[in-house]
């Protein structure tokens, strides 16, 4: 072939870029990871070609990838000394390739929501059209290894293209974008570093570039060009973890997690079998900005054979975990997967499966060998990890065993695991007591604890709000049950029951309360009570005041049903006798309603509630007070 030959593109690749030209322009800039990805799989393949024939690599052996910018003339090439191509590949890889699956990626990006289309680039192998979302013309001179010619391939994306033998005294493949008018920002060197840096910064070979810049000023200025290596080409993750120093690894994690401190553990591993990828995750010190204040999401990063593809990659960690920072980089998947196809993903499972692993490993580790540290570490992610019990079934019983908490016989700076909770029970208990509230020193001193406490059973204190929703996800851990200490049933063995002779005593002036405070289910004589006088518990199938709050806060505490209060009073209690006393003197006695609202309002508070009326409260007390002076 010694003339030019003018060709039409397949129907499917017709429409195919009139979609690109059109449609794609939110991302444009992934055109230069694709061309740089393609560039470094030809000298991939050079490199393993000439392993069996030399010569095919000759003297030009020093691999790279060079950027050529000519503003002048307004084109981008990225060039490359790979194995090049001869006009029949060029032609079967140019020109046809809707036999490999174009049709299916047209109906793709006309279904697909605009923000994905860009991701879906390349994923059946088209990863060249991207170029015309940039340009109104490409050329492309090759010559392949082994090849006394070259071949030339202009097109404008328009439905044809052509080709021709051309001389060419270079191997490889230069690709010239002769850029659209409002692709300015392709030509200056800044971008194109940032995009570099961006996709391609740990591609194996130099991505070079001519940077021009003026020293000194006036007279004396010079215009200096010097070639850069935009790529930094340190794929920590590629070498083995011992050859790695911390302050790699530290100048990593700042650059890839945006946190200024040091992180508190790294996990550096390497797959290999069946499945193959490497891992570099990180855990950081303390809670990033961005964690408390951004939308929570998993923080991984994934790349396919060093090449870049997504940030926040939530298919690859859980988001219970998304306090971890690092990168996963697969030989196995197909280049430029989407988000959608990722959900779908066997292989991406796997590596899933396998990274949470090492994570709960490496925080079982940490919390065996490094207690104190661990305990830093939980106070920051503790309620993040929490969620794990609720979102991954499968590893819920590990996730319970890294959980630390207080409790009443924690003292100060002091935590306690599940299992060691197990281990210092009393004999005879036979359930885990919590009790869940905002302030730890009010659940401490509720009038709640006071019979578990004369037992010398001790209760977790929880205040986070996720606890609400951990304890009902857990609902056990090894045999035995969670429970609150506030429900109506303090136990399995009858100590909460009241006596025959108590609740028939009591039972006229339960009544009254029960018809004059509105809410409660019912009124009872306490066993759990001991120097307190009332205490206010929730019925043994309703949610918790602390859900109640939480719902509130939150806006949505009309999706909740009507929690059923049970007020319990202390029969031995001076106040409780003496309320008795009025009522059964006189049920009309407007002190017996006063007493009877305050004995309310103080367990309210004491569970940690806000009193319905507080201006009401305080009458009721000043008219009783106003009573003693009678």
């Amino acid at each position: 072939m010694s003339q030019t030959q003018t060709m039409e593109f397949k129907t499917e690749l017709e429409q195919l870029l009139d979609i690109i030209v059109h449609s794609l322009y939110s991302e444009r800039e992934i055109f230069l990871r694709e061309l740089i990805s393609n560039a470094s799989d030809a000298i991939d393949h050079l490199r393993f070609d000439a392993i069996a024939d030399p010569s095919l690599a000759g003297n030009d052996s020093e691999w790279k990838i060079e950027l050529r910018v000519d503003r002048e003339n307004r084109t981008l090439s990225v060039i490359d000394n790979g194995n090049g191509m001869t006009a029949e590949t060029i032609i079967e890889h140019l020109g046809t390739i809707a036999r490999s699956g174009t049709r299916e990626f047209v109906a793709a990006l006309r279904s697909s929501d605009a923000s994905q289309r860009p991701e879906l680039i390349g994923q059946f192998g088209v990863g060249f059209y991207s170029a015309f979302m940039v340009s109104d013309e490409v050329t492309v001179l090759s010559r392949a290894a082994g090849s006394e010619k070259g071949v030339c391939w202009k097109s404008a994306g328009k439905g044809e293209f052509t080709i021709e033998e051309i001389e060419r005294e270079q191997r490889g493949t230069e690709v010239i974008l002769h850029l659209r008018d409002d692709a300015d920002e392709f030509l200056e060197d800044h971008r194109i570093r940032s995009i570099v840096r961006k996709y391609s910064d740990f591609i194996e070979h130099p991505v070079q570039m001519d940077i021009t810049r003026t020293e000194g000023e006036g007279d004396d200025a010079k215009v200096i060009t010097e070639t850069e290596t935009l790529n930094s080409r340190q794929a920590l993750w590629l070498r083995s973890a011992d050859e790695v120093s911390d302050e790699e690894h530290e100048e990593f994690y700042h650059k890839i997690s945006h946190d200024f401190r040091a992180p508190a553990r790294r996990i550096h591993f390497a797959a290999e079998g069946t499945l193959e990828y490497r891992a570099l995750l990180y855990l950081p010190a303390d809670k990033p900005m961005d964690f408390m204040w951004s939308e929570p999401k998993a923080g991984l990063q994934l790349y396919i054979q060093r090449v870049f593809i997504m940030d926040q990659c939530e298919e690859l960690m859980p988001l219970y975990l998304r306090f971890v920072k690092g990168i996963v980089d697969s030989s196995d998947l197909p280049l430029n997967v989407s988000r959608e196809t990722l959900q779908k993903n066997r292989i991406v499972s796997q590596i899933r499966k396998g990274v949470v692993n090492r994570v709960l490993r490496e925080l079982e580790s940490m919390k065996k060998d490094e207690r104190e540290a661990y305990t830093e570490f939980f106070a920051a992610f503790g309620p993040t990890l929490k969620e794990g019990v609720n979102q991954d079934q499968e590893n819920r019983e590990r996730i319970a065993k890294l959980l630390l908490f207080r409790s009443t016989r924690t003292g100060e700076g002091e935590t306690i695991d599940l299992e060691g909770y197990l281990e210092r029970m009393p004999e005879g208990q036979e359930q885990i007591w919590f009790l869940s509230g905002e302030r730890e020193d009010l659940l401490a001193h509720s009038p709640a604890l006071e019979a578990l406490r004369e037992k010398g059973q001790e209760v977790l204190l929880l205040t986070d709000p996720v606890d609400e929703f951990l304890v009902g996800a857990l609902g056990e851990f090894e045999g035995k049950q969670l429970k609150a200490a506030d429900r109506a049933e303090l136990d399995e063995s009858g100590d909460d029951d009241s006596s025959d002779e108590d609740a028939g005593e009591y039972a006229g002036l339960f009544t009254f309360l029960k018809t004059s405070i509105a809410g409660l289910k019912d009124v009872r004589v306490s066993q759990r009570l001991r120097s307190s006088a009332s205490v206010l518990v929730a019925g043994e199938h309703s949610v918790s005041a602390q859900l109640e709050r939480i719902m509130k806060q939150m806006g949505r505490g009309n999706e909740l049903p009507p929690r059923e209060r049970v007020l319990e009073l202390n029969a031995d209690h001076a106040a409780v006798k003496a309320l008795h006393k009025l009522h059964e003197a006189d049920p009309a006695d407007p002190r017996v309603e006063d007493i009877a609202h305050l004995l309310y309002d103080q367990a309210v508070i004491a569970e940690g509630s806000a009193v319905e009326d507080p201006a009401e409260m305080a009458a009721r007390m000043n008219r009783l007070i106003e009573g003693t002076t009678d």
